[in-house]
This record gives structure tokens, sequence and C-alpha cells, in this order.
């Protein structure tokens, strides 16, 4: 791994000669790792952006993951939340993305979720995390720069579940907070900025269960200072608003106080730049392995409105290999 200022420098350095590579960048813009794609599977990282891949179609051998889950206690969730909620009430925040690190049993290795599990994004780091990612941060192709925050999950068995969500007030105002946070990061960089499509459905197939994940679409005329400077880029982006909150700063003072361990890679940013074109997501949907120890990490945002019970199911919801 690298200092994440090394790896802004590199990826500007091979943006301008239009060199492809592969990146990874932790949520504190603490670390980070980038490499030339013919070179990172030496160097531990295994990658699967749609068809941009190092896996060689991977068979899925072994057995299918089978996950057990040990998340917190609600009365152990309810001490952060309660202290989201207060800094909410004193307007230090309009939304706070609270997470947690839930202990996990698997009956596989973190090679085998990453070849088992179906996703956009995936990535395999050694044997430290494995990462299979529903959520896109930004793409850049022919001039214009989109990116597509997620921001509501609901259970798809549920009656109704799709209108649920859909006419959920405060799922409604969450999404808007965060559509409006990227539409004024996107306008750092870029010009024309409008929002293509507003709270749309994914559909998620998990092995316990299906989810209905809502996303909207944003997009911007990239300035041309940019074009060739990936590092610069992303150093104005990050981190990303729909794992953070609104407003930023504040935000993730709160973020600090409230979470009870360090995210490191988890909701960090991985992509791949093709020598003009890049594609990343955002490093959701997380299993770390800390010795012995496997951990998910997962959650939710938290606004005033929020309840306790809610986002607590919705924390431990996430916590799944998603896997027919």
């Amino acid at each position: 791994m690298l200092a994440a200022g090394k790896v802004f420098d590199q990826m500007d350095a091979w943006g301008q000669s239009r060199q492809p590579f592969v990146f990874m960048l932790d949520f504190d813009l603490r670390h980070g790792f980038i490499s030339k794609p013919a070179d990172a599977a030496a160097q531990g990282l295994w990658y699967a952006f749609g068809s941009r891949t190092n896996s060689k179609a991977p068979s899925a051998q072994g057995p299918k993951p089978v996950l057990q889950k040990f998340p917190c206690s609600l009365q152990e969730y309810s001490r952060s939340f309660e202290q989201v909620h207060a800094a909410l009430l004193r307007g230090n925040s309009y939304l706070v993305n609270l997470t947690c690190a839930s202990p996990i049993r698997l009956n596989c290795s973190l090679k085998e979720v990453y070849t088992h599990s179906l996703a956009p994004y995936k990535i395999l780091y050694k044997d430290e995390f494995v990462v299979f990612s529903p959520e896109k941060f930004v793409q850049v192709q022919g001039g214009l720069i989109r990116s597509f925050p997620m921001k509501g999950t609901i259970d798809a068995a549920l009656p109704d579940a799709r209108q649920i969500i859909l006419h959920d007030e405060k799922e409604t105002a969450e999404h808007s907070t965060i559509v409006d946070l990227i539409r004024n990061d996107l306008s750092r960089v870029s010009s024309r900025v409008r929002v293509e499509r507003f709270r749309y459905i994914d559909h998620l197939a998990t092995a316990g269960k299906h989810l209905l994940q809502v996303s909207s679409a944003i997009a911007g005329q990239l300035d041309p200072a940019y074009a060739r400077r990936p590092g610069a880029l992303f150093k104005a982006l990050l981190p990303a608003g729909s794992i953070c909150g609104a407003p930023k700063p504040s935000t993730l003072a709160v973020i600090k106080a409230a979470e009870t361990y360090e995210r490191g890679f988890y909701t960090g940013v991985a992509g791949y730049f093709d020598g003009q074109n890049i594609d990343s997501a955002v490093m959701i949907r997380f299993i770390k392995k800390e010795g012995e120890q496997l951990y998910f990490c997962s959650g939710g945002g938290i606004t005033v409105n929020s309840s306790c019970s809610k986002e607590y199911q919705e924390m431990t919801d996430k916590i799944y290999v998603p896997i027919i």
C-alpha cells in the first residue's frame, strides 16, 4: 500500500501518458493502491469491474458461501445511533451514514467468496478483504462525468415493497439530500450538472433474501482541466457523499465520534482507467479479515426522522453474500 497522496500523483502521471491502471483509495484518504492492470495480481489485487478483469473467468470452485452473522445488539447499536441523532438535532449534519463492523463466520475462504459472488464490481486484496459492490461511484466517458448514488434499501419480499420505499418520506428526504450533495460535488469538476434519473430501483439478489435498492443518476460536462488528471479529479470528489452524509466536513467529524471502529478501505473507492475513460465503485458490501476473525461492514443513512430499530434492521439486512 502507498500513501494516498502518492496514489493521486501516480494517477495524474499515468493519466497524462494515457497509461491504463487500477486503483483503490481508503475512506480516510490515508492509504491507497495503484498498479498497471497486468501487474495487479502480482501485488495481491484481483478485480472485476464489469468486463474489465484480471480473473480470467474464475470458476466458482469450492463450497457456496454460507454466512453466519453476529451483529451487535440493538442496545449497543443504539448508543452510536443516539450520538448521531443528537448531532443531527444540534444541526451539525443533515444526514449521517452510520456503519458497523459485525463479526461473521464463513464456510469458505475470501477467495471463494470472490469467485462465487455476483456483483458489478468485485475486489479481492490478498487475504485481507473482499468487496462485492453494487454501487457505481463515478464514470467518465466522452467528456461526461456521471455519478450514481445509492440510498434506500428494503426487503423485496415485503408486500408492496417498491411502493413503500419510493413513498417513504424519510427515505425520500435522505435520498434527495445525497443527490443534492453529489450535484454540488460534481459542480466542482464539471458544468451543466443535471439529474438524469431520480430514485430508480435496482434489484439485488442474495443467498438469503432479495433487496430493492434506490439509486439516482447525475451527470455533468467534465472540466477539460480534469480530463487527463484523474488523481486531481478523485481528490476533489472524495470521500463519496453517499457513504458519509451532508455537509461533509462536520458529518465526517460526527462519524469519527460515533463509530466504534476504523473503516479503512470500507466505503473507499476503487476503479479502472483504460487510458481515456474511468469506471469506479464505492467499496461497500465488504468483508475484512483481522487475525482469524472476519467482519462484515454495513450501515445506512440516519436523519432526524430515523427510527433506531429500522436502521438497525437495515444494517443487519445488508450483511449478505450476493449469490443465487
